[in-house]
């Protein structure tokens, strides 16, 4: 059994996602955009979907990170985040696999710190898969 989340209908690029974006405050839409821009960048097999209303990133089908815009400020979060290395302890919150960072307008994250965390995050899943995937002798769960 996996121990990540995976979602059925994640593609290279979906439109809901754009769509998503344009109907957010453009100020904190644009932060969002950015940093959901860098894990689109990851690899060509970064996937997306809409996932409990915000943009979800995956390797095929397999959930890696995410943003979501609120009132003041952006969450960009890991699915995995509560395993990733974090030296500029930009990672908040406490649950047993999920972490986030948040960016407010005029109040954002070290870039080179968080782009770390995203190229760390990608890693990870990926690292995930290809131990699934020999665990299981090639199958899929």
């Amino acid at each position: 059994m996996s121990s990540f989340l995976r979602f059925d209908g994640a593609a290279r690029h979906q439109p809901q996602v754009e769509s998503w974006f344009d109907a957010r405050q453009p100020e904190l839409a644009a932060i969002a955009r950015e940093w959901f821009a860098e894990m689109r960048n990851c690899g060509q097999d970064v996937t997306e979907l809409l996932h409990d209303g915000h943009p979800t990133a995956c390797v095929g089908d397999a959930a890696f990170g995410y943003v979501n815009v609120f009132t003041s400020h952006v969450n960009i979060g890991f699915f995995h985040g509560a395993t990733l290395e974090d030296p500029a302890k930009l990672l908040q919150g406490t649950g047993r696999y999920m972490r986030h960072v948040k960016a407010r307008p005029g109040s954002l994250p070290d870039r080179a710190s968080l782009v770390a965390l995203v190229q760390a995050a990608y890693a990870d899943i990926r690292q995930k898969l290809a131990a699934e995937h020999s665990d299981l002798g090639g199958k899929r769960a």
